[in-house]
C-alpha cells in the first residue's frame, strides 16, 4: 500500500471519529469487544435516533473502524482492531526516529525498564490445523492469522489433500502488507501431519465444503472438528483491483471467526458445547466483510 493510499486511508478514519455520535458509538463497541451489538442497541444507549445511528455506523464501517456481521435476523456491529491498529501504526510510524520513550506520556502508557528473570509457569496452547484442498490461500491465510490473534494460546498451522507447489503470490503479497510473516509458509500434504512425530491437533478446520468431496483422515489424537466454507480465492475474476478487494474481504471473514474462536471460554465448556460453537461460527456465511 503506497503512502498516499495510508494518508487517505488515515484521513477517511481519522475524520469518520471527528463526531460526537459516532465517537461514542465506537467508544462503547470497543468497550464491549469482542462482542457485537445491534444498531438499535447502539442506538439507544447512545441515545441517539435509529435511522440516524445507521447512517453513522455505515460511515464507521466504509472507514475500516467496525465491522457488521448477520447474526440470526439481525445484523450486529463489532469495533474492527485491525482498524485502529492500522490508524494508530500510521500516526506514530515516525515518532521521535524511533524513541518512543521520548513520547510515551502523550499516549498515557509506560515504557517497560529492562526485563528481569522471573519465575514462569507453563501455559497450555492449542494447536490449529486449518484444511484446504491446494493448501495456497484460504487456509494460509487462517494459520498466518492466527499465529497473530492467538498470541502464544494458539498455533496455527495448514495443510491441504492435493497440495500445490506454492501459496497463491497475491495471497503472500497481502499477508505481507497487512504485516504477516510469511517466511514459514508453504502448500503441505495433510499426510505430513499423520506422522508419529506431528504436533498433536485439539482443533482441525476445513475451510472449503471437505476437501474435493474427500473424508479427512484420522490425524490422530482427540480433536474438534469443524466446516468453514469460505470462498476460493483462486476462482476470483475481474481487474486486479477487483481481485484484491474480494482478497481482503476473505481475510476480514477469516479474521473475525479466529477473533471469535479465539475468545471462546474454552474453560468453561465441555467438548460437545466447543463443537457446538466452532459449528455457530461457521455458520456466519452470514458475516460480510
Amino acid at each position: 500500500m503506497g503512502q498516499a493510499t495510508r494518508e487517505k486511508d488515515a484521513i477517511e478514519g481519522f475524520g469518520s471519529l471527528a463526531q460526537p455520535t459516532r465517537l461514542a458509538a465506537v467508544r462503547l463497541m470497543l468497550s464491549v469487544y469482542p462482542r457485537s451489538l445491534s444498531a438499535g442497541d447502539i442506538a439507544r444507549r447512545c441515545d441517539v435516533p435509529h435511522n440516524t445511528m445507521s447512517t453513522h455506523l455505515g460511515i464507521l464501517q466504509r472507514a475500516g473502524l467496525i465491522c457488521v456481521e448477520k447474526i440470526g435476523r439481525s445484523m450486529n456491529y463489532r469495533a474492527d482492531p485491525a482498524g485502529f491498529h492500522s490508524l494508530l501504526d500510521f500516526l506514530v510510524r515516525d515518532c521521535c526516529n524511533g524513541r518512543p520513550d521520548f513520547c510515551a506520556d502523550i499516549f498515557d502508557i509506560t515504557v517497560p525498564a529492562s526485563p528481569k528473570p522471573t519465575e514462569t509457569f507453563m501455559t497450555p496452547a492449542f494447536n490449529v490445523l486449518f484444511l484446504c484442498t491446494q493448501n495456497s490461500a484460504r487456509s494460509i491465510i487462517a494459520e498466518a492469522l492466527l499465529e497473530k490473534i492467538g498470541q502464544g494460546r494458539f498455533r496455527g498451522y495448514s495443510a491441504g489433500s492435493a497440495p500445490a507447489k506454492q501459496p497463491l503470490p497475491q495471497v503472500i503479497e497481502r499477508l505481507q502488507a497487512l504485516g504477516h510473516d510469511v517466511t514459514r509458509l508453504h502448500s503441505k500434504s495433510w499426510d505430513e501431519f499423520k506422522r508419529p512425530d506431528a504436533p498433536r491437533m485439539d482443533f482441525i478446520i476445513a475451510l472449503c465444503d471437505t476437501p474435493s468431496g474427500q473424508i479427512c483422515p484420522d490425524f490422530g489424537g482427540q480433536y474438534v472438528t469443524a466446516a468453514w466454507p469460505l470462498p476460493d480465492p483462486a476462482q476470483f475474476s475481474g481487474s486486479e483491483v477487483e481481485r484484491t478487494t474480494l482478497l481482503n474481504e476473505l481475510y476480514a471473514m477469516i479474521r473475525r471467526r479466529l477473533e471469535i474462536f479465539t475468545s471462546l471460554p474454552f474453560e468453561s465448556l465441555d467438548r460437545m458445547a466447543v463443537k457446538a460453537r466452532l459449528d455457530e461460527i461457521g455458520d456466519t456465511n452470514r458475516v460480510t466483510a
